[in-house]
Formats: C-alpha cells, structure tokens, sequence
C-alpha cells in the first residue's frame, strides 16, 4: 500500500461492519475468515456449490450464498448491491472479474476491493471503477524476494516507492552499543521507531538504552539509507 491508496482508505466508513466477498479461492476465503473472526458480518458468494457449503461448513463466513456475480439481477437479489464495501476476490478468471467489478460499480457501490492477477487485468479493473486493486501474488513474490537478500529484515511497509518502515534484526555491529552512541540519524538518515524487549516491542526507545544481538528494531527512512545498513 502507498499514498496512491490513502484516498480510498480514507473514504471508508469506520461504522461499516458489513462486508460482501465474490469469490470463495484462497484468497476470498482468508479474507471471509480473517473478517469474520474480527466480529465483521460477511455474506460470501461462489459460482461453485461446493465451496459456497465449504465456507458455511467451516464456519469462516455468517452467510454464503451460489450465485452468477456476472449477472446483475442475481447480485442484487442476493443484496450485495446494497453494500458498503464489496471485495471482488475472482482473480483467476479476467472475463468474470472485470464484468462482476463493472456490475458492483455501476450498481453504485461506493467501496469496491478487487483481486488483479496480471498487470492487464489490474488497468481492465481500474478502467471499470474499481476504487482499490491488489496483486496478492505479486506482492508476495516480492516479499520473498527480498527476504531471500535480505533475511535480516524481517518485515517492509512500503511508504511510497522510496520509502519504508522496516523491521530487521538488530545487526551484530550494533549490539551492545546505546541508540545515542549508534547516530542512526546522522550516520544512515534513518528514524529509530522501537526495539523489541522480553517479546515486545518499546516505541520510542531511551536513548541510553543498548541494543543486543538477536533482538530487532524498527526504523523508517529512505530505501537507499536502508540498505546501506550493516545487514
């Protein structure tokens, strides 16, 4: 996520506690239970039966539904219309996804969420009005990516394309020294945020406080301060 993605995050309700989910894949079904384990109420829907009974079987969804989202009239019998925020999870199939983002859109649904598989069908969702699209595996292939150079840093929050917060494990050259004597600021431009204690994490830390091997820290700054980095 980046600014690019700060006006749809900001528009959504913060009262919404309704979510309608088109397509039960993995990725629909992890975000049906994660929803629905945090209280959410979730009506999901599948063209397949099989994994509409699924869903309800294990218990990741409040109510699941077989339905042709291509197919307006059923989308609107089934009250997804009617919703605040609709994550079109058909990622696999472009036809189907594009045309279920279109009828979801068009229908005047003011938050839509859909799934690209391809930078192609990432511009055909946008050109359809979806108002947020993400590329679960293309973030994950870059996530890999970088933990395999990187395997010191242990997670990333992208800012924007040149800046992050990172998590990474405090670097041998550090250990036993105070945040003060370190000069992160002066020395790499970095901001320390927090470093973790006995499991947890201390935001803005006492800069008297030493860091130790094998513990980790998080700090915000440049992607090309960041690697500069002993790690």
């Amino acid at each position: 996520m980046n600014l690019s993605s700060l006006g749809f995050f900001r528009s959504l309700r913060k009262d919404n506690n309704q979510f309608a989910v088109i397509g039960l894949g993995r990725f629909g079904r992890s975000v049906c239970s994660t929803l629905h384990k945090l209280g959410y109420q979730v009506l999901a829907t599948d063209i397949d039966e099989k994994r509409v009974s699924a869903a309800l079987t294990e218990e990741i969804v409040g109510h699941a539904l077989q339905l042709d989202s291509t197919e307006t009239a059923a989308l609107r019998e089934a009250g997804i219309l009617e919703f605040d925020t609709v994550i079109v999870a058909i990622g696999n199939y472009v036809q189907e996804s594009v045309i279920t983002t279109l009828n979801v859109k068009e229908a005047g649904v003011p938050h839509v969420v859909a799934k690209a598989s391809s930078e192609v069908h990432y511009k055909l969702l946008k050109r359809v009005g979806a108002d947020h699209v993400v590329f679960p595996e293309y973030e994950a292939g870059c996530a890999l990516a970088r933990t395999l150079t990187k395997p010191s840093i242990l997670d990333r929050f992208d800012l924007d394309p040149d800046n992050s917060i990172v998590e990474l494990i405090v670097p041998d050259e550090f250990h036993g020294r105070t945040i003060a004597e370190l000069q992160l600021r002066n020395r790499y431009g970095l901001n320390l945020l927090a470093v973790s204690q006995d499991g947890k994490f201390q935001i803005n830390p006492n800069p008297g406080k030493r860091l130790e091997r094998g513990t980790a820290m998080v700090v915000i700054g440049c992607d090309r301060d960041i690697n500069r980095l002993p790690i």
